[in-house]
């Protein structure tokens, strides 16, 4: 991305290439998660964003969010089952991550309401793992979960790193971010730090 901005926000200039992984690092309210949604296409934004020379200005905003996905801090629920938020071939084909994620084969069964938070956050990954995203943008990942979904999550995201997933993640964990990315932008007061 090059000179993304708006209104008393930016600018940030950032590249990544496959497989790389960045921290966005500041304080609460520094900007990070409307940073990573302005990459996303999801709040307004000036600047040239691109993945593989194609400018994110050039492709539908539904199609650019399969190829860039974020996953909010809260992500949202529309559907009453888990199934009803993968594709049909999504358990099988995410048997290892879900087994990763400490989560039994059944839960694609369960209904939402169900859930745990923990349940909801590790789903919520998987979920944004489904697509094939090229990119995938995190806003605290792993917040509600304990050290092992932590460890599970963790490996799930490497793995994905390790086959050429670009990865931008918000974390208020050092030792997370130190575990995950390879480089860091600081971010304050809506501006690089």
């Amino acid at each position: 991305m090059e000179s993304l901005r708006r209104d008393r926000f930016g600018p940030f200039d950032l590249a990544l290439a496959p497989g790389e992984a960045c921290a966005v690092t500041g304080p609460s309210g520094a900007g990070k998660s409307v940073l990573l949604r302005m990459i996303a296409d999801l709040d307004p934004s000036e600047g040239r964003v691109s993945l593989d020379g194609i400018d994110r200005d050039a492709i539908a905003a539904p199609l650019w969010r399969r190829c860039v996905t974020y996953l909010a801090a809260e992500p949202g629920w529309w559907a009453e089952t888990v199934a009803g938020h993968f594709s049909a071939d999504a358990p099988q084909r995410l048997a290892g991550e879900r087994a990763a994620l400490r989560l039994p084969p059944e839960v694609f069964g369960w209904p939402v309401a169900r859930l745990s938070t923990g349940e909801r956050q590790r789903l919520a990954l998987l979920r944004a793992l489904a697509g094939g995203p090229r990119v995938l943008l995190l806003d605290e990942p792993t917040a509600s979960l304990d050290p092992d979904s932590v460890r599970g999550a963790e490996a799930v995201i490497a793995a994905r790193r390790a086959a050429g997933l670009i990865v931008v993640l918000v974390s208020h964990d050092p030792a997370q971010v130190a575990r995950l990315t390879t480089r860091r932008l600081a971010v304050a007061g809506g501006r690089p730090a």
